[in-house]
């Protein structure tokens, strides 16, 4: 779609969905995203025109989960307009960022309920911690995450760590039933994950407001600070949930190194000791997450990727 004369009637770009969006949601044709995809060109439009908004170009690759255009403000600033796929996460992500306000977070400057758009201060999109040397990376992820453990309101709607794992846990079985023998291999370790989890949602330690889905890809560099977490999945529970994601970073790489299970291990330490988290619960959960993320990533129908992660989970 072209995007045609915009405020301040400079020439702009064409303003496309970018592929890979496009190639997520039509994995499902049926999907309520579609009739979503389907009115995005006009909903992009509008949304330019309310907020007095010139775009500059669509931001590529994008991510799964949303579209995103560059824009200048009418006061000359940089910005970026986000479009999430309607959803609960979608409505929770403009939540999060508010409470966070900016603090280890991108910031939001305005949210419009009815289309779902969130306009964000502009970040440098093509620069992330994947740029920087893994032990670099890890510090810089390590201090940003602890930003976002902050006490969530009185009166949140976020999901709960046990919730959303009470709900994978389901999923869980139904994948490992469907996979014929080879989820009878996997049977034990996925038992194991499941009586873990249920140790670690009977008695958790403090509840804070939680990123969901944190991991180093998802922190880019920015002007007002170094470094900006974006792309929230925001959850309410123990901080060893989140800070098990980013023990599972970049897991191909360790798999691809020299004695992968210790490496794995002491950087599951370092990360608990330098984050003030209890090894034995970030154990739990990174265990817990790297069996889910694995049969889940098997049913999609990438096994060597599944088959991997669940290797990881076997080096705990």
């Amino acid at each position: 779609m072209a995007a045609g004369p915009q405020p301040g009637g400079y020439p702009t770009a064409p303003l496309d969905p970018p592929q890979r969006l496009l190639n997520a949601l039509s994995k499902d044709p049926e999907s309520p995203a579609m009739a979503w995809l389907a009115d995005l060109p006009g909903t992009v439009r509008r949304q330019l025109d309310i907020w007095e908004l010139t775009p500059l170009r669509t931001q590529v690759p994008g991510g799964l989960h949303s579209m995103v255009v560059l824009v200048t403000q009418a006061d000359g600033s940089p910005a970026a307009l986000k479009f999430p796929v309607p959803g609960p996460d979608a409505e929770r992500e403009g939540a999060a960022l508010e409470r966070w306000d900016g603090w280890g977070a991108v910031r939001l400057l305005r949210a419009d309920p009815d289309s779902g758009a969130l306009l964000l201060e502009r970040l440098r999109g093509a620069v992330s911690l994947r740029s920087l040397p893994e032990a670099k990376a890890l510090l810089e992820a390590a201090g940003t995450l602890r930003r976002l453990w902050v006490e969530p309101a009185a009166d949140h709607s976020f999901r709960t760590v046990a919730d959303l794992t009470a709900h994978r846990v389901a999923l869980l079985r139904a994948a490992s039933a469907s996979a014929g023998p080879w989820g009878t291999q996997t049977g034990p370790l996925v038992d194991e994950a499941m009586r873990v989890r249920a140790e670690l949602v009977e008695s958790p330690p403090e509840l804070v407001l939680l990123h969901g889905d944190f991991r180093q890809g998802k922190v880019l560099s920015g002007e007002r600070a170094p470094w900006l977490t974006v792309g929230p999945r925001p959850l309410v529970g123990e901080r060893a949930y989140d800070l098990a994601r980013l023990v599972l970073d970049r897991f191909e790489d360790l798999a691809a190194g020299s004695g992968p299970a210790a490496v794995v291990r002491r950087r599951l330490a370092k990360l608990a000791d330098s984050l003030e988290v209890d090894r034995d619960r970030l154990h739990g959960w990174t265990l817990f997450r790297a069996v889910d993320a694995g049969l889940r990533q098997v049913v999609a129908g990438d096994r060597r990727r599944g088959e991997l992660l669940l290797e990881f989970a076997s080096w705990l």
